[in-house]
Parts: C-alpha cells; sequence; structure tokens
C-alpha cells in the first residue's frame, strides 16, 4: 500500500438514462443527486483499486457533496476522483464531476482501506 500517495487519480463516466433520472419533478428528467454519488465513489475506487494489496478494497464512510446543475438524459457525466490524504488506512479525495457543457458537482469524500475477507465476515481489520 506504500504506492498509494497523494496525486492519484481515477475517473469513471456514464450516460445519464432513465434509470440514473428523476421521475418525480414533472419536468424533464435530470440526473439524480444519488447517481451523481454512485458515480463519485466509483470514481474514487479506480483511483486507488489497483494499488491495494490482493484481497483487500476500499468503502466509503463520509461524502460531502454539491450537486451545482442539472444534466439531461443521453448526456455524458465523468467523474474525477484525486487522492489528496493517506492517513493509514483512512484515504481522502476531491471529486469534481462534468457533463458535456460544465460542471455539474463536486465532493469531498472519505473511504478506509479493508480486508476483504475480515469486511464480510463482519469483524475488524
Amino acid at each position: 500500500m506504500s504506492e498509494l500517495r497523494p496525486g492519484l487519480v481515477g475517473e469513471e463516466e456514464i450516460i445519464v438514462t432513465a434509470e440514473t433520472a428523476t421521475k418525480h419533478t414533472g419536468a424533464t428528467a435530470m440526473l439524480t443527486t444519488p447517481a451523481l454519488v454512485y458515480l463519485m465513489e466509483n470514481a474514487s475506487i479506480n483511483c486507488t483499486q489497483p494499488y491495494l494489496p490482493p484481497g483487500h478494497t476500499t468503502v466509503g464512510y463520509e461524502i460531502h457533496v454539491k450537486h451545482l446543475a442539472p444534466t439531461p438524459v443521453g448526456m455524458r457525466v465523468r467523474a474525477r476522483s484525486e487522492l489528496v490524504a493517506v492517513d493509514g488506512r483512512k484515504l481522502e479525495f476531491h471529486i469534481e464531476a462534468y457533463d458535456e457543457r460544465q460542471k455539474i458537482g463536486e465532493a469531498t469524500h472519505r473511504r478506509a482501506i479493508v480486508d476483504l475477507a475480515q469486511f464480510k465476515a463482519g469483524g475488524k481489520d
């Protein structure tokens, strides 16, 4: 895990679909905040997973999100997550998300490195 260092970057991209869009506003369907959070978390996973030992992963435990602008169905959205701090097993990320027109979200996110077998068994790493 010594390869984990600030400056690592991961990305994730989706196209907004009916499944990831609002259904309750009565207006044009737009990307939901939960779908944006999911995209941001996946970008963070992509940032660090290649550097973890076999049998380890990360789990999110804190996220502060600003959903800044709507994105309609059919538009592409990309999240870029940068690892900004490593404190033992605790990782901190800064994330920005853009659609084809503009910045639509930003977040700070924290994840912890866990031993997957122990995590699934409910034990502490």
